[in-house]
């Protein structure tokens, strides 16, 4: 048996999973953001809550694993400093003693989630997978052979910070021309923010000050012709940096997640029509882009992995 526990801004979620990955109980607690003993002392009791709810005991329990938003110190199972948690320096490797003696492991949630769709989700069959997220930003994870790759520093996957675009538009990162900085929901809207304020004429302009990215997607199904021309841009800086990864890497298959994956095939139809014809390509097998499929599970499966 392991526990995976998934830090968020707003909940913290755990999950007690087989040696497959298969999810047997979850619960969850708000995060007791600024408070890192109570952080420290609602996982274990969430983590002893899933043992009760089992009928296991806790020294049966063979590994912890935490995924954490944040910069992290993972030889020493310590958060540096947590996204949006305002917390610094929280140690984790003995927050669940003496009830559990197993190892406790921590890595960063987009790394466990894409650990987590390598293991039971959309990469399950595949020996090497890369994730993507497109979220607030594009994260994502590397698995080679089964397992994360993390650099020499343990801080491999920043995806999103691959320079699609030199010159170009200004990263959160402090660069210029990263690959979040034309892919991620938030530039999304900011591009069609951008265009309202412009003049440009469109069904968005209702929710002008107001977008999100499904609003756009709306509108594309809706066939209004600024959200097509956003959305097409989208595809095409996306695919760019998606031909990047398949070049480096010909991974099995690159693995879309995050909230604007949600689109579906309306997404990953154009990627794959853009993206194929700008990578190497072999006759007999070549990368898939796929969805993932484990929705928020992945980031809590892949925390029990670790």
């Amino acid at each position: 048996m392991r526990i995976g526990i998934d830090l968020g801004g707003t909940s913290v979620k755990a999950a007690l999973c087989n040696d497959g990955g298969a999810i047997l109980q979850r619960d969850s607690v708000p995060t007791p953001v600024g408070d890192p003993d109570g952080l420290r002392g609602g996982m274990k009791t969430l983590a002893l809550r899933l043992c009760q709810m089992e009928g296991i005991a806790p020294d049966t329990v063979s590994s912890i694993g935490l995924g954490l938003p944040g910069s992290l110190d993972k030889a020493n199972c310590r958060l540096i400093f947590g996204t949006n948690l305002d917390m610094r320096d929280v140690m984790f490797g003995d927050a669940f003693q003496p009830e559990f003696s197993c190892p406790v492991k921590l890595d960063n949630d987009a790394n466990c989630a894409a650990l987590g769709e390598a293991t039971a989700g959309a990469g399950s069959r595949e020996r090497h997978m890369l994730m993507v997220t497109l979220g607030t930003g594009v994260g994502g994870g590397i698995v080679i052979d089964g397992k994360l790759y993390a650099g020499c520093n343990d801080i491999a996957g920043e995806i999103g910070h691959m320079v699609i675009r030199q010159g170009g538009e200004p990263c959160n990162c402090g660069r210029k021309g990263c690959l979040e900085a034309y892919a991620s929901a938030s530039h999304f809207v900011k591009f069609a923010e951008r265009a309202l304020d412009a003049g440009r004429e469109s069904v968005l302009s209702i929710n002008k000050g107001h977008l999100n990215a499904k609003m756009i997607c709306d509108a594309v199904d809706a066939g209004d012709a600024l959200a097509i021309e956003l959305f097409e841009g989208y595809c095409q800086n996306l695919s760019c940096g998606l031909a990047n990864l398949i070049n480096i890497f010909q991974p099995d298959c690159i693995v879309l997640g995050g909230g604007l994956a949600g689109y579906g095939e309306k997404l990953i139809e154009p990627l794959r029509r853009l993206t194929f014809p700008e990578t190497f390509r072999c006759e007999t097998k070549n990368t898939r882009i796929v969805l993932a499929a484990l929705g928020n599970d992945a980031g809590l499966i892949g925390a029990a992995m670790l």
